[in-house]
């Protein structure tokens, strides 16, 4: 009798850096690494470009990961990464990182919390 061999998901390190006080998240999209962060000018694109009447409607699109919303918001709210290769590798199997990474960003917002103003100043320099 032959033994099953088991697989073991090995995750790899992201080779990014994120700064999470200043509401960045990491994504990855198949073997592309991103960094995705919701600036106000970010969000104001990705908005326009779906034609949202409110702020309830872009969130709920990104939150919900719909497809023309995704593509949009990788383009427009990516900081770092090669945000082509990655829309050219979005898959549906992509989908749930992305929610995550959305919401992510988007909770940065309500969170209440004032950010890391020394953090955003010396990543300015």
């Amino acid at each position: 009798m032959k033994k099953e061999e088991k697989t073991v998901a090995v995750k790899k390190p992201f080779p990014l850096e994120v700064n999470g006080a200043r509401g960045e998240a990491a994504l990855w999209v198949g073997d592309v690494p991103l960094v995705v962060a919701a600036s106000m000018a970010g969000l104001a694109a990705v908005s326009t470009r779906l034609e949202c009447k409110s702020f309830q409607e872009l969130f709920v699109r990104l939150s919900d990961v719909e497809v023309a919303a995704t593509f949009a918001a990788i383009e427009l709210l990516t900081v770092r990464g090669d945000k082509l290769a990655a829309i050219k590798a979005l898959k549906l199997k992509h989908l749930a990182g992305c929610k995550a990474a959305f919401l992510t960003v988007l909770g940065h917002h309500f969170d209440g919390d004032e950010g890391n103003e020394e953090a955003v100043d010396e990543a300015a320099k």
